[in-house]
């Protein structure tokens, strides 16, 4: 075997152009990146030497390179990026981009533009990354216990007003429906490249308070989506990362339901897409102790439901049943057209809660009650949310099997399939390979094997 050739370091002109900017010792820069690594929950230990190393070429590993250029940052008065600092170029060296939970707005902002530009460049170690549990659950605790920024607004750069807030309210709404209509595989590369070339000019400029607070509000739900798209399009991984810092954006916004919501509608799901039950539920009652008082009847139920999905995933019939009757009461108790609701959940009505609670039906094994949840589902929701059809009519198909209404189920599956003909979803993909794989027991029968070969001839 040949051997592997040696390739000399280059010094980092860029981190040391940055330190005499800065007016840093080494031994000063040092002992703030252990501070600053402090905040973060890191026992970090470098001293000057260490950072002769980085200053020779050596870059290190993990989560680092971002506490290195969190605390140059916060020296000069503005936001650094892990470019600046000469260290984004190894796929080891950013594998914590979107991972953290900022402790300053700065941080915040510098977390989710790097998250953005490493998705742009298609970087390997996003979008081949996993979950951990813990990775979801530990920026839970962050937010439960993070004081409120008392200050979000910024001087420098271009003005951004208003309008510019609507732009992007606007740009989200829009992009929302073509993602109902279509799945994520044909929308998300637009979502990103608009956070990445537009969104992120508008985080760094200059904004007063309340129109602050009101793009970080903005920015949060479209960060969101992206993260929802990534879970459609087979990136959990990728997923967790922007639903972290959608959670940190909502806190800049001051909005504590919209945090709750982050956690419960979408951190649990994407928990629950993973098999973590557990998890689930800590999420979803995260998300009730943050929002406690701050929020409508209706975003009561969707963390009530999203409870309910961790502990049926969890076999707890009983803990199930107890969380879908607060869910039923509290969605009662919302208004149908309340001006109270944020928009954000308005979404969120019974056909949404029937689809929740067939999922905990079909968990438990209650058959039944999972098809008439379906069904109900399925009645109410509009011809445009074929991704969402299509899912509720699988779901349909799986009561039916369970059931042992085999004919029924193959009939049901081919209508989910012939919607998800038109979709780029993975997650509808998901659903469909689960329910071919509960059709295995009846392999043989005629309806099975007639649904299995229309499959395989209709059109990717």
């Amino acid at each position: 075997m040949a051997a592997r050739p040696l390739v000399a370091r280059q010094p980092n002109e860029r981190l040391q152009a940055l330190i005499q900017e800065a007016g840093c010792s080494n031994a000063g820069l040092a002992r703030r990146v252990n501070m600053c690594g402090a905040e973060h929950g890191m026992d970090l230990r470098y001293d000057k030497t260490s950072v002769a190393r980085w200053l020779r070429g050596q870059q290190p590993r993990g989560r680092a390179p971002g506490i290195i250029a969190e605390a140059l940052g916060r020296k000069l008065g503005r936001t650094v990026t892990i470019d600046e600092i000469g260290m984004a170029n190894g796929k080891n060296l950013a594998s914590g981009v979107g991972l953290q939970f900022s402790p300053t707005v700065l941080g915040a902002i510098e977390q989710v533009c790097e998250l953005w530009r490493s998705d742009v460049g298609r970087r390997d170690f996003l979008t081949g990354s996993t979950v951990a549990a813990s990775a979801l659950v530990e920026p839970s605790r962050d937010w439960l216990i993070t004081q409120a920024d008392p200050q979000v607004a910024r001087t420098a750069g271009s003005r951004v007003g208003l309008s510019d807030v609507a732009a992007v309210r606007a740009t989200t709404e829009a992009l929302k429906d073509l993602d109902h209509r279509f799945g994520s595989g044909h929308v998300r590369p637009v979502v990103v490249h608009y956070l990445n070339s537009v969104v992120s000019g508008l985080l760094g400029g200059s904004y007063r308070e309340p129109v602050g607070r009101a793009l970080f509000a903005a920015v949060a739900r479209l960060t969101e989506l992206a993260g929802y798209m990534a879970v459609d399009t087979g990136q959990p991984g990728l997923a967790q990362r922007y639903y972290i810092q959608a959670l940190r954006l909502a806190q800049a916004a001051g909005d504590r339901a919209y945090g709750g919501y982050v956690l419960a509608a979408s951190m649990s799901h994407l928990a629950a897409e993973l098999g973590n039950p557990r998890e689930i539920a800590q999420l979803a009652r995260a998300a009730q102790e943050g929002a406690r008082g701050q929020v409508t009847p209706r975003v009561q139920s969707m963390f009530f439901a999203a409870e309910a999905r961790g502990h049926a995933l969890l076999g707890d019939a009983r803990a199930t049943q107890v969380l879908a009757g607060r869910a039923l009461s509290a969605l009662e108790r919302a208004e149908p057209e309340s001006g109270d609701d944020p928009v954000w959940i308005r979404h969120f009505d019974t056909a949404y809660l029937a689809d929740e609670l067939a999922h905990c039906h079909r968990d438990l094994g209650q058959a039944e009650a999972a098809g008439r949840r379906a069904e109900e589902a399925l009645r109410a929701l509009p011809e445009t949310k074929a991704r969402r059809r299509a899912i509720g009519l699988l779901l349909l198909a799986t009561a039916q099997v369970q059931q042992r209404e085999v004919e029924e189920a193959c009939q049901t599956g081919v209508r989910a399939a012939e919607l998800l003909g038109s979709l780029r979803s993975s997650r509808g993909s998901e659903y469909l390979d689960d329910f071919r794989r509960r059709l295995l027991p009846y392999r043989d029968e005629a309806a099975v094997r007639e649904f299995s070969a229309r499959l395989e001839v209709q059109p990717a």
